[in-house]
């Protein structure tokens, strides 16, 4: 959807809502007091061990996920990854604060920017990671463009375990306390993309990418 479209049905909405113009504050400060007043409906146990949680879940979608001890050791999980996978040494990642902390090897070909359709490999971070379900969250961002996420076959996703929380409810409490607003774009990923619209088979990389790695960085 272009911006003019996005704008035109939005502002179809604000119309139909007698909304023509900037809200009253008053009317502002009582719909964000909903949002954070809002209760919590029925959630599933979750245990304790919030990293065997995701990695588990993650694993019974799909996923593969290895575990190291230090950002130190995220370059010889990827290269052991890909050297495994029979795939080059190359790939293609964001300006990422929490990836340029990391000492890449100078045999791997690394391009900062946007993915395109020829591109394979993809290395991202995450603004989150769901334990109950296995998922990852994606900020559409200068930091991490989507496609990053969406058009190279692998995608290899570095999770720090303080990034992973409880439940699904718990992403848009976060955004709304860490971010000054809603990003353009909210990717919740569960595994690799799939469907199984023909003939009833699960068919891998139908919508996205075909491998989803998950680097789970355990250091405190």
């Amino acid at each position: 959807m272009n911006n003019n479209a996005r704008e035109q049905i939005l502002s179809d909405i604000r119309r139909a809502l007698n909304r023509t113009t900037s809200l009253h504050k008053s009317v502002s400060a009582a719909l964000m007091a909903r949002l954070a007043g809002h209760s919590v409906h029925v959630q599933p146990v979750v245990e304790t061990d919030l990293v065997n949680r995701f990695i588990a879940k993650s694993k019974a979608v799909a996923s593969t996920v290895v575990t190291v001890p230090s950002l130190m050791q995220v370059p010889e999980a990827v290269t052991q990854y890909l050297t495994t996978s029979s795939q080059k040494l190359e790939v293609v990642m964001a300006p990422d604060p929490l990836l340029d902390d990391i000492d890449w090897p100078t045999s791997m070909k690394i391009e900062r920017r946007q993915a395109g359709r020829q591109d394979v490999v993809s290395i991202t971070g995450v603004f989150a990671a769901i334990a109950e379900t296995g998922t990852l969250v994606l900020l559409s961002g200068a930091h991490s463009p989507t496609t990053l996420n969406f058009l190279p076959d692998i995608h290899i996703a570095i999770v720090r375990r303080q990034q992973i929380i409880t439940h699904i409810e718990d992403v848009w409490r976060q955004i709304r306390s860490e971010l000054e607003g809603m990003p353009r774009t909210v990717n919740l990923i569960t595994g690799p993309s799939r469907t199984a619209d023909i003939e009833q088979t699960i068919q891998l990389g139908a919508h996205g990418p075909r491998s989803q790695h998950v680097i789970v960085v355990d250091a405190e």
